[in-house]
């Protein structure tokens, strides 16, 4: 039998809920600030009545959400992470559409769940024209997402919450770099922001080095800085990093979004002086094995195809869209019809694989994760073992993960769920999009690039496609970012509503 859920559970989901929208509207006043800078009159306005809206749910929801406890179930922690999402979407849609550089409010929902997501598939109208107040947004969105918007209330919201940590894995986080979660998010954001300087500033220095002047070099370079962190895609121009025209600055780029796609508990380990778990944990050493051997099949594919008439030019172009779409991030350094039509099968190939496995667990980055390859591996490699091994040995397995762990059954079948999970999702992004009229290769490269929260694009996504794809591949990209658990709550719990006893 299903439970119905009581009124306590909507007073305690409406209650953090509303904490977590307030904590977008408090975001909303990096952009406003830009825009006073600028002398952006209209569009200040524009974050003033968002943000006002924004403050009216968030404080709303808290008046009338009163639970009696703060402590949190595991299926309301999962429900306020992923149904907070949908609520924010519709709140930073808001400023985008009196942008009036959409065409529908779907389309400006479609952006912000692509940035909060760090996918970076845009349907914005005359991107090369959008004012600094609007672009900020856009890349305050991405960076927040990267980190994670309960992270972003657990950080500066809430001094303690009995049950934060059920929150904080609903968002498909569940690495404790200490012992209390409140915490663990700080030093998250802590750790992005000491990046955020420094990437801006080497970023920015770059942007100088060719040309750029100062202001604008500087604010490029903290978009840029935050996209690539974020593993998230974003770019102030339309033409992505091909804007730029600077190897540089395409390099500095690749060394931010690696970074960002490593699990912070690596990053954490690091900073705390065990070195040694760069080359030794699972998940970096299986980066390096399957972007090594992914980035051998695009640069053959490549080869074959003769889409480059040198092999500097080939490996720059091949190899950085490559590594783009492995970490997630979607920075791209060709036009996408480019993609559709002179890279050929085999690069394509490899670069929609790469955009599946993805990056690491607990990073910015979508996919399948690195982790999860990894202990598929280590389970084919432990039942090989037991075929060789005599009937009555113990076969046992381990891998580093911040610590030696013995690989379980239980863990294995876990991540052969999530992975099958993926898969078929892709598989209807496909299908959605060979039924909107796409070929089918077309709509296999941009369905793995949604699913992944990659944004890199053969073309199909444009605010020209139809409504059906624009919300198939906004419910693909919020059900992969949070890793389909907390959806499947939030689905369960809406369904133990109707026909719960």
């Amino acid at each position: 039998m299903v439970r119905r859920p009581h009124l306590e559970d909507f007073r305690v989901i409406g209650h953090y809920t509303g904490i977590i929208i307030n904590g977008l509207g408090l975001a909303m006043l990096a952009p406003l600030l830009t825009a006073l800078a600028f002398a952006e009159w209209a569009v200040a306005v524009d974050f003033v009545i968002s943000l006002a809206v924004a403050f009216i749910l968030g404080y709303g929801l808290l008046l009338v959400s009163r639970p009696r406890r703060h402590d949190l179930s595991w299926v309301q922690g999962m429900v306020v992470a992923s149904f907070s999402w949908l609520v924010g979407m519709v709140v930073g849609a808001l400023p985008y559409y009196l942008s009036f550089h959409y065409r529908s409010f779907l389309d400006a929902a479609f952006d912000v769940m692509s940035g909060f997501t760090t996918t970076g598939l845009v349907l914005i109208q005359d991107l090369d024209h959008v004012s600094n107040g609007i672009n900020m947004w856009r890349h305050v969105l991405t960076y927040l997402g990267g980190q994670g918007m309960v992270v972003l209330a657990l950080t500066f919201l809430l001094q303690d919450a009995a049950g934060a940590f059920k929150m904080y894995v609903g968002e498909a986080k569940d690495e404790r770099l200490l012992p209390n979660v409140v915490h663990t998010a700080r030093t998250i954001w802590f750790i992005s922001l000491l990046y955020l300087a420094v990437g801006t500033l080497l970023q920015g220095l770059v942007g100088l080095s060719i040309g750029m002047q100062p202001v604008r070099a500087f604010l490029h370079g903290l978009w840029i800085f935050m996209a690539g962190w974020s593993t998230g895609g974003f770019a102030p121009m339309s033409q992505n990093v091909l804007y730029y025209h600077s190897a540089l600055f395409e390099a500095v780029t690749v060394l931010f979004f690696v970074a960002g796609s490593y699990n912070f508990g690596l990053h954490y380990a690091v900073w705390v002086g065990k070195r040694d778990e760069l080359v030794r944990n699972i998940e970096a050493v299986s980066f390096a094995i399957t972007s090594t051997l992914l980035g051998a099949v695009v640069i053959a594919g490549l080869e074959r195809s003769g889409t480059y008439a040198n092999v500097a030019t080939l490996l720059r172009k091949g190899y950085y869209l490559l590594i783009s779409g492995h970490t997630t991030t979607g920075f791209q350094s060709i036009y996408g019809r480019q993609l559709a039509l002179e890279w050929g099968d085999l690069a394509l190939l490899g670069v929609i694989t790469a955009m599946l496995f993805g990056g690491s667990a607990v990073s910015t980055a979508g996919g399948f994760k690195g982790l999860r390859i990894g202990l598929i591996f280590k389970a084919l490699v432990q039942e090989v073992r037991r075929l060789l091994a005599p009937e009555s040995a113990v076969v046992v397995e381990k891998f580093q993960y911040m610590r030696e762990v013995v690989l379980e059954d239980g863990s294995v079948r876990n991540a052969l769920l999530i992975v099958v999970l993926y898969l078929a999702m892709w598989g209807l992004g496909t299908a959605v999009g060979v039924i909107s009229g796409f070929p089918v290769r077309e709509a296999l490269f941009e369905s793995a690039s949604v699913t992944g929260n990659v944004g890199l694009s053969d073309g199909v996504t444009s605010a020209a496609m139809p409504s059906l794809l624009k919300t198939t591949y906004i419910v693909m990209m919020w059900a992969g970012r949070m890793e389909f658990m907390s959806v499947l709550a939030l689905l369960g719990f809406i369904w133990a509503g109707v026909r719960g006893k």
